[in-house]
């Protein structure tokens, strides 16, 4: 980086080359550091990937453990918890409800399940729980249903990915 940033006739001199030599040197230089950097990002990425995956395993055996409740009882819960003004308190803990409050992009600093709660949660009571009017509380479920959507085509893109890298494997 301390290269890229020198001045290209100082370091000529000190290197006893052309200017046109030392911009090439420098511009290698660049493009070694921006591949360093999008293979950071594909990391992060990746990672990224795999706890989309690890909250979708989640998601999905809460989902099959409370199928066999009969339908009636479920009923009578989600009855209960949006007729109640209080329902954003119950169902969404302080430190979600605080993050929702505190931060510029809080779709993005909540995992797969609080962005599910808050996308659960009505509008009203998400509202007065945080002390926001109500298109603000709106506004905020469309950003968790849109990062929500990313993280499960990530997760999609991840099973792809394996699926082929598991077609590739059993080619002779």
């Amino acid at each position: 980086k301390v290269l890229i940033d020198v001045p290209r006739s100082d370091l000529a001199e000190e290197l006893a080359q052309s200017q046109t030599k030392i911009q090439v040197l420098q511009d290698t230089l660049q493009q070694v550091l921006d591949r360093r950097e999008e293979e950071r990002q594909s990391k992060q990425l990746l990672e990224l990937y795999l706890e989309a995956l690890k909250n979708e395993d989640s998601i999905l055996s809460k989902i099959a453990e409370s199928k066999p409740v009969p339908r009636e009882e479920m009923d009578v819960v989600d009855t209960g918890t949006s007729s109640t003004g209080t329902s954003a308190k119950t169902a969404l803990s302080d430190q979600i409800l605080a993050a929702l409050k505190d931060r510029p992009a809080p779709e993005l600093c909540l995992d797969s399940q609080d962005l599910e709660l808050v996308l659960k949660e009505d509008t009203q009571a998400l509202a007065s729980a945080l002390r926001w009017d109500k298109q603000k509380a709106e506004a905020l479920q469309q950003a968790c249903d849109q990062e929500l959507t990313k993280r499960l085509q990530q997760v999609q893109t991840l099973h792809s990915l394996r699926s082929t890298s598991k077609g590739k494997k059993t080619l002779p």
